[in-house]
């Protein structure tokens, strides 16, 4: 469940801007500020159950907004090679040749 609610904040994160402002408000509420979907329901005057629809509606399109822009995927693979980079400097092994490698790395993600 935390993988799950982790990946929806970063989609939220990178995809809010596509969103309705109901749809971020119920998100917000509900991933970042951990209501419930009593609480929601109760904040906007409407059933439970309209909450948990739009909630997943919300989440279906961010996976639809994902799969077409991999703006996620994309930031994982810079983490990744980001990471790579520090510990090759920590070890010393961050030379020109190795630098050059990762810049092409990073290049190909645009």
């Amino acid at each position: 469940m935390l993988e799950k609610t982790t990946r929806i904040n970063y989609l939220f994160d990178f995809y809010q801007a596509l969103l309705t402002p109901k749809q971020r408000s119920y998100m917000s509420l509900y991933y970042l500020d951990d209501f419930s979907l009593g609480e929601i329901a109760e904040e906007y005057e409407i059933s439970r159950q309209a909450v948990y629809d739009n909630i997943k509606r919300t989440e279906a399109m961010l996976e639809e907004y994902e799969e077409k822009l991999l703006l996620f995927q994309k930031f994982q693979e810079r983490k990744k090679i980001t990471e790579q980079m520090e510990k090759c400097l920590a070890e010393g092994k961050l030379d020109r040749a190795n630098l050059d490698h990762y810049l092409v790395l990073l290049e190909e993600l645009d």
